[in-house]
């Protein structure tokens, strides 16, 4: 592993794990009620993704390209998935606990992670999936159909739908102060898909130069996006 790489995934991806677990103790500390609980799952999920880099970066040998390629599948997948915990957290306050009961919770949640899992099909056809082994340099490399059907089940299970009811919520505030807070939630969300769409967008296009800027951005995009979610929202669910 280079030393620029190393720097990316044990230092820059490692400090946003532990600042995302950090959110994750300071939500819990003030109450451990489901509201509090969906939310907080987007960071573990999120971090849980993360971590798993620390595992299959170092594992550039080969042998084990199919390790590493399931490792990175893993990891992007949970990533991704963590989003759907938002769209659960933004349900139940737009229709309150009553209507989003656990059941519906739980449909939604594996509903949206079956989807997900509809991409390692893709894996086991060439060209189709990722390519992830010495001849890119252990970097995973997209193909079209792995990359579209990713976007596609991202933008309209997530994006959308945090969008059009982060706005639903917005309106139906009264109280000026919550729809301040409010709208640094929505910028935050903003940031995420923002990181989301472009380090996916970089695995496909396997620019270098814009690999390395995005990787660079995907530092402040991440932290500043996930920091500003608990501070719309974090501090003042109980």
């Amino acid at each position: 592993m280079d030393f620029v790489r190393f720097i990316q995934v044990y230092i820059a991806q490692g400090f946003i794990g532990v600042f995302f677990l950090f959110l994750v103790y300071k939500i819990l500390k003030r109450g451990s009620h489901r509201l509090n609980k969906v939310f907080s799952a987007f960071y573990v999920t999120s971090s849980t993704g993360i971590f798993l880099n620390f595992i299959y970066a170092p594992l550039t040998f080969e042998g084990l390209e199919l390790l590493v390629l399931i490792l990175n599948f893993l990891t992007n997948y949970l990533v991704a998935f963590s989003i759907i915990f938002l769209v659960v957290f933004q349900l139940i306050i737009l229709k309150s606990e009553k209507v989003i009961d656990k059941d519906k919770q739980k449909y939604i949640i594996i509903g949206y992670g079956v989807i997900l899992a509809v991409l390692i099909i893709f894996l086991f056809f060439p060209e189709m999936g990722v390519k992830l082994d010495s001849s890119t340099d252990w970097k995973p490399v997209w193909f079209a159909p792995f990359y579209f059907y990713m976007i596609s089940a991202l933008t309209i299970c997530t994006f959308l739908p945090v969008v059009v009811i982060g706005l639903q919520i917005y309106r139906s505030f009264q109280d000026k102060r919550l729809k301040e807070k409010w709208r640094y939630y929505m910028l935050g969300t903003i940031f995420l898909f923002a990181f989301l769409y472009g380090i996916f967008t970089a695995n496909f296009l396997n620019i270098p130069i814009f690999r390395t800027i995005w990787a660079l951005a995907s530092l402040f995009l991440t932290i500043v996006g996930g920091y500003l979610l608990y501070y719309g929202v974090g501090r003042q669910i109980e």
